[in-house]
């Protein structure tokens, strides 16, 4: 970057404040009532996370920042880019700094902070109490009595993470955006993406439920329309990164730039915040986001070379193309609570839960456990039940420590011996016009979904432990013909071992 800058040179004076707001930040997590943190949905940065999100931001031409910082907490976030540009990382003729804050006790930190954190006639502060929301659609809009909010350079984020009711004020709002989302993280990405001039980068820290699934589809469509993807870093332990809290949402870090042009996209990884074993990869967009994916999942590889997944990837039909549907089974057991029994009685039909499938094959019934075994048949469940036939299922959910996030298996009729079968509502079925599948392609369905390969492919979008039937209808399978040479032979092994599903799969390639 050409040109003097005024800071080169001179006491910052910021070395320990971001060290100091950490200290604070550790304290007031413990300190903080727990009920009162949820309702905001807000966890504050560790300083390590701050400092990388920082590190992420690339030079420019521009002499001017101007810093986004919604829902900036103790301010650990902007003194993080401060403390960068201090460091000549970043050099800049004026910084002005925007941060917003609805939290009393966190905003009395934040002006603290942010004035210690630098007395430079180039550098300013402003701390805004209103709800950022509010305020940045108001600016965006042209709201005839709003502040509008000139456009910023950079924007770095830690957003409060938040389900929106779907006729909140907050919803509103944001559909006179034109944005339309469920979440406050979500929200505040969508606004401050669309605050950025021409040209601006953001990063921030957000759950990785994003990249899939139906609810969040309008918001990837809104970022790839408006930016382009440099670079996502992805924590191996989904605890890690804000240990401190407790939180479990697996989380990712994403650096976007304001109407660019995509190219490559780097993926980093790390174990935990520390970033010491940080590796760094290119990986063409199209890997990222399949370019005839309508759904537009973010897939994010975890290797260099993530040869599994882009097995599996080679596959090229739909659920569509192989004739076959999977629907979310359709007992809702609190719903159907009278005409649920632990046993099999008369006019009952089996109801099927994820543990009657604990070797992959039903396992009905199971008298000594906790879940209820037969549903009873009437006019008031008979639209809830599916013919007796062969089915493939999957748990919608699975435990994270479980070495595989998908867990198929297969409903043989003939051990049940019902006419009609009961789904509960934690099962994915896949059917054929609701109705059963030839018995060699749902042993083959089971098998492929079984894999390693697939089990990598599909978490390369899917960042949390529930599995949807949309999720599943994304995928990509063998044909039908390979399904069902793949189901003649898994029918003929006597234990079905995951390196013999794995070195099968391989040889149907």
């Amino acid at each position: 970057m050409g040109g003097s800058s005024p800071f080169r040179g001179g006491n910052w004076r910021l070395l320990g404040v971001l060290a100091a707001i950490d200290k604070v930040r550790v304290e007031l997590t413990t300190s903080l009532d727990a009920e009162r943190r949820s309702k905001l949905g807000q966890f504050m940065t560790p300083a390590t996370v701050a400092r990388f999100m920082a590190s992420l931001f690339q030079a420019s031409e521009n002499q001017s920042c101007r810093l986004l910082d919604p829902g900036a907490g103790m301010g650990a976030l902007t003194a993080a880019f401060l403390e960068r540009c201090e460091r000549g990382g970043l050099q800049f003729s004026q910084i002005s700094t925007v941060a917003f804050e609805i939290d009393e006790t966190l905003r009395a930190h934040l002006e603290s902070n942010l004035t210690n954190c630098v007395r430079k006639p180039f550098v300013t502060h402003s701390v805004q109490s209103s709800d950022f929301i509010e305020a940045a659609v108001e600016s965006l809009t042209g709201d005839f009595f709003a502040k509008p909010l000139p456009p910023f350079t950079h924007a770095l984020l830690n957003p409060p993470y938040k389900k929106i009711n779907s006729n909140s004020r907050h919803r509103l709002l944001l559909r006179r955006a034109g944005i339309e989302t469920v979440n406050l993280y979500s929200a505040f990405v969508a606004l401050a993406l669309a605050l950025l001039a021409p040209g601006g980068q953001l990063v921030a820290i957000i759950p990785r439920s994003f990249c899939n699934g139906p609810y969040y589809r309008p918001f990837r469509e809104f970022l790839l329309s408006r930016s382009a993807i440099r670079r996502i870093h992805l924590f191996g332990a989904r605890d890690k990164a804000f240990k401190d809290d407790s939180v479990l949402q697996e989380n990712v870090i994403i650096h976007l730039e304001r109407e660019a042009p995509q190219g490559e996209v780097m993926i980093s990884t790390s174990t935990d915040d520390r970033f010491q074993d940080c590796t760094l990869y290119a990986h063409p967009f199209s890997s990222i986001v399949p370019p005839n994916d309508p759904e537009h999942f973010i897939h994010i590889p975890d290797a260099a070379e993530d040869n599994l997944s882009n097995f599996a990837a080679s596959f090229g039909a739909s659920l569509k193309d192989l004739g076959i549907q999977v629907s979310t089974g359709p007992v809702v057991d609190f719903r159907a609570r009278e005409h649920i029994c632990q046993l099999p009685g008369k006019d009952t039909v089996p109801l099927l839960y994820p543990c009657h499938f604990g070797s992959g094959v039903v396992d009905w019934p199971k008298p000594g456990g906790r879940k209820p075994n037969a549903i009873t048949r009437n006019e008031m469940t008979e639209r809830l039940l599916y013919p007796s036939g062969c089915y493939a299922v999957v748990r919608r959910f699975s435990a994270k420590e479980e070495r595989r996030r998908i867990v198929a298996g297969v409903v043989n009729p003939s051990l049940l011996q019902a006419e009609m079968f009961g789904f509960e509502n934690h099962l994915n079925v896949f059917h054929e016009n609701r109705g059963g599948l030839p018995e060699t392609l749902a042993w083959g369905l089971s098998a492929f979904l079984n894999s390693t390969a697939v089990d990598s492919a599909f978490r390369r979008f899917n960042g949390h432990t529930q599995v949807n039937a949309t999720d599943l209808r994304a995928m990509r399978y063998p044909d039908r013909k390979t399904l069902a040479r793949l189901g003649r032979w898994a029918m003929a092994q006597k234990t079905l071992t995951q390196e013999a599903i794995d070195k099968k799969l391989e040889s149907l390639s």
